[in-house]
């Protein structure tokens, strides 16, 4: 079982910045690649960017390539999500996510373990 609890979200102004953590808890946390998501009220759950078991895979969506980067300290059990150039429609709860496998993925349904996430409000 694995266990994950994210912190460092905030209310912030359009062009600040934040960065979340996730801490992990549970076996095999260097073998898992781990993914951060975004929901917005009243609408999906969104894929963020991901990362793959050894940090050096990564993947965002479109929207903040560029702007967020996501890494992990294996020793720590922790993956962050460093977040520049905020903007309003970055308003969300991110949520942290494993997977069981190594390999990234874009989709919540490839991911086994959910934290209950963090709020990130963006002010403009």
């Amino acid at each position: 079982q694995v266990q994950l609890v994210e912190s460092g979200g905030g209310l912030v102004q359009a062009g600040g910045s934040l960065r979340l953590s996730c801490a992990a808890s549970g076996r095999a946390f260097g073998s898992r690649a781990m993914g951060w998501f975004r929901q917005a009220p009243g609408k999906e759950r969104e894929f963020v960017a991901t990362i793959g078991w050894s940090g050096i895979t990564t993947y965002y969506v479109d929207s903040v390539r560029g702007r967020f980067t996501i890494s992990r300290d294996n020793a720590k059990n922790t993956v962050y999500l460093q977040m520049n150039s905020l903007k309003p429609e970055d308003t969300a709860v991110y949520l942290c996510a494993a997977r069981r496998t190594s390999g990234i993925a874009t989709s919540g349904l490839d991911y086994d373990y959910w934290g209950q996430g963090t709020q990130v409000t963006v002010s403009s």
